[in-house]
């Protein structure tokens, strides 16, 4: 049992005892004690006054002292106002330690076949270019907050919906055609994404070429843009799509294969996977069906040019288009055809979806045009919206000069790692792959530290020289601390100092040491709360303040050096329990611990 809890049962008998009612549910609230007031844990007291009706100092001294009397764990008590700050006994400390400690999966829940079903959507990406910045933070998000809902108990299904279709599309497939005398990745000697990217970029340039040489001709933008022969090749081409063309159906299979190479090799380098992967190619005409089934039963409107809406006026929105005048789909066509195939195929008990939040009204959206489908999940879906992250300008290259790759930017920070490495001597013992892999694993740990340890709602700007600082609230801080006490142990190891299995009670403990086991315990509330919340940031700012606390007390008191044996004991298995629990916390961020650096 936790101390916190067994010290609300402890509380509730109290006011159970003085007062003669048992205080109701939610009434007994621990938190922990300020630092410039005395003790380990604060009990609020204010919500027992209409029970003791006397004044919080009085009702704190009362409860105080029963608890002084009757609690073994409570060794001193002290009364702030309506607050009753706890003292905690030192044996407690090294008890709660112990079960900590012979936990290893302390604070993860282990899901069994009954517990619910979460599906998390995240990367979205476009086959027409490559993963870029935004969908950095939108991987790094998706996967942790499945990390985190595993370690919640629930069973998770990471999925992606790849956007395979559309204008789009056809714009870099027409590109190739027209300019790209049958280059292929291979030929290029470059990501199967990247090509396409290129000739995406390329169709705009002659795009834009083609406009200016109509609006010099006296045209209005409108009218160039309805002239433009390039955007109506393209157009035809996705008619010609939609129609099943052989010749245009192989291109199209062709240059997705090669864009799908260079996603998964720019996934497998970020650490992200999925369990299922679904198309819009495949979705769009379930989407098309439900929308005509919503139409046929009176759910939707069609207006005289054919096109089919969703009147929301009734909901405080608007009217939202479902099927073009011409029979196409939107992209809300095309998600309520995912969502349908996401539910038949799985028992999900709930949907979250990792998309910017410049798509809350199209969630808004989607949720009720489910529900008024008779889908029961569409009240529960969850968008879990994210603001939007950018580069100091300058910092890193870009390859459209706004848009920076995925795949840029991780060479860049393993690169920075190297180079800072090689400054700080830090490479010095070790050979050229040991070298590369720890800048890879410090250069991505940076990366993903930096963007996670942010409220995933805010807008952020990602600094990549701010984020590799062996001193700063980074990743490289903790990882650095990390192989520090891996260091650590192998010494202890090498003199061949013993670690019982279970340690004494009866230890003398600093206050130092008693605040790292009472941090430790933290961790499981933590990653509950980081589940509720569905906040990766949590995760990270709750091991960057326990490395803080650990680095404070390894610069205060000896470990290796300590003379009594039992003390020394203990200190090195609070080293050993806090790097596992920075290597468990990280791992739900994604992030690997190197064993030295």
């Amino acid at each position: 049992m936790s101390i916190a809890l067994k010290l609300e049962k402890s509380a509730t008998a109290a006011v159970k005892a003085l007062y003669g009612t048992e205080p109701a549910e939610g009434q007994v609230q621990l938190q922990k004690t300020k630092r410039e007031f005395k003790g380990h844990l604060t009990l609020v007291v204010f919500p027992f006054l209409k029970l003791s009706r006397k004044s919080p100092e009085a009702t704190a001294a009362e409860i105080g002292q029963w608890l002084l009397d009757n609690e073994p764990a409570v060794t001193a008590v002290e009364v702030v106002k309506g607050f009753l700050n706890l003292t905690i006994a030192p044996s407690v400390w090294l008890d709660l330690f112990n079960e900590i400690r012979a936990d290893e999966a302390f604070g993860h829940k282990t899901a069994t076949a009954e517990s619910p079903l979460v599906m998390i959507e995240y990367s979205s990406p476009n086959t027409n270019k490559p993963l870029h910045l935004g969908h950095v933070r939108n991987n790094l998000l998706g996967y942790s907050l499945s990390e985190i809902m595993k370690a919640n108990g629930y069973r998770v299904v990471k999925t992606n919906i790849v956007n395979d279709r559309g204008i789009h599309i056809c714009k870099s497939m027409l590109a190739w055609q027209k300019w790209g005398e049958g280059i292929t990745p291979e030929k290029a000697g470059k990501k199967g994404d990247h090509l396409i990217g290129d000739f995406y970029v390329l169709f705009d340039k002659h795009y834009k070429a083609e406009l200016a040489t109509l609006m010099q001709a006296g045209k209005s933008k409108e009218e160039a843009e309805a002239k433009s022969t390039l955007m109506a090749e393209a157009r035809e081409m996705l008619r010609l799509w939609e129609a099943g063309d052989e010749d245009v159906v192989r291109l199209w299979k062709t240059m997705n294969e090669w864009v799908y190479e260079g996603f998964d090799a720019t996934y497998k380098k970020m650490g992200v996977d999925f369990d299922k992967i679904y198309y819009e190619s495949q979705t769009y005409l379930v989407g098309k069906g439900e929308v005509m089934r919503g139409l046929d039963e009176g759910l939707f409107v069609k207006h005289d040019d054919g096109s089919v809406w969703a009147d929301l006026t009734g909901d405080g929105l608007d009217e939202k288009l479902l099927l073009r005048a011409d029979g196409t789909s939107v992209y809300m066509t095309q998600d309520i055809g995912t969502a349908k195939m996401r539910f038949d195929d799985y028992p999900i008990n709930k949907m979250i979806y990792v998309v910017g939040n410049e798509q809350n009204y199209h969630f808004q959206v989607l949720s009720i045009l489910l529900d008024r489908l008779g889908f029961e999940f569409g009240k529960g879906l969850v968008h879990f919206s994210y603001g939007m992250v950018e580069l100091p300008e300058g910092k890193m290259k870009s390859r459209e000069g706004t848009v920076v790759d995925a795949d840029d930017l991780m060479e860049e920070m393993i690169g920075t790692a190297a180079e800072i490495a090689a400054e700080a001597g830090k490479a010095a013992d070790m050979d050229e792959a040991e070298a590369r892999e720890v800048a890879r694993i410090v250069g991505l740990g940076s990366l993903k530290y930096f963007i996670l340890k942010v409220d995933p709602r805010k807008n952020m700007t990602f600094n990549p020289k701010e984020s590799i600082d062996f001193n700063g609230n980074t990743g490289s801080f903790v990882q650095y601390t990390y192989a520090r006490i891996r260091s650590l142990m192998r010494k202890a190891e090498a003199a061949g100092y013993n670690i019982p299995a279970t340690l004494p009670t009866d230890l003398q403990l600093s206050e130092k040491e008693e605040a790292l086991v009472q941090k430790l315990n933290e961790y499981a509330d933590v990653v509950a709360e980081a589940g509720r919340t569905y906040s990766p940031a949590l995760i990270a700012n709750y091991v960057y303040d326990l490395v803080k606390e650990y680095n404070q007390f390894y610069h205060d008191f000896s470990v290796l050096k300590e003379e009594n044996e039992q003390l020394r004991a203990f200190r090195l298995a609070l080293s050993e329990v806090i790097a596992r629990t920075m290597r468990t916390g990280f791992s739900l961020l994604g992030i690997e611990m190197p064993e030295r650096m």
